[in-house]
């Protein structure tokens, strides 16, 4: 059985973020043999979309980051809600909850551990 993107708990998403994006985009189309295509957003631009089958399960970054590193956006309910439980919790906020148009809310936060991961709650599941 399939786990939606949108279900609670669910890794939804993943998103790579590295200084050389082309570079990115073909060893992990050769490794992993994703398809890399551009998708349209919202506001005209466009987001390189990772692809197994006919099925988006990440994407690209458009910002560069000095080394490569992978997020993992992790599906909650509330994305509000969820920052604050992990802030009194002890994690540090790193990106306050924010709209994506076209996507949904976002927020990243480092745990108490040192590990960094992000919420989301899609906009399909917003009232």
């Amino acid at each position: 059985m399939a786990v939606e993107m949108t279900t609670p708990g669910a890794a939804g998403w993943i998103e790579f973020s590295g200084p050389n994006a082309a570079e990115a985009k073909k060893f992990y189309a050769d490794v992993m043999g994703w398809t890399i295509n551009d998708m349209p957003m919202e506001d005209g631009s466009s987001y390189t979309g990772l692809l197994v089958g006919d099925e988006a399960i990440g994407g690209v970054s458009p910002m560069p980051a000095d080394a490569g590193s992978w997020t993992i956006y992790v599906t909650v309910p509330d994305v509000d809600s969820a920052t604050e439980k992990a802030r009194k919790a002890g994690a540090t906020i790193t990106a306050a909850p924010f709209d994506a148009p076209g996507v949904g809310r976002i927020s990243k936060i480092i745990d108490p551990q040192g590990a960094s991961i992000a919420m989301i709650t899609y906009e399909s599941m917003q009232a």
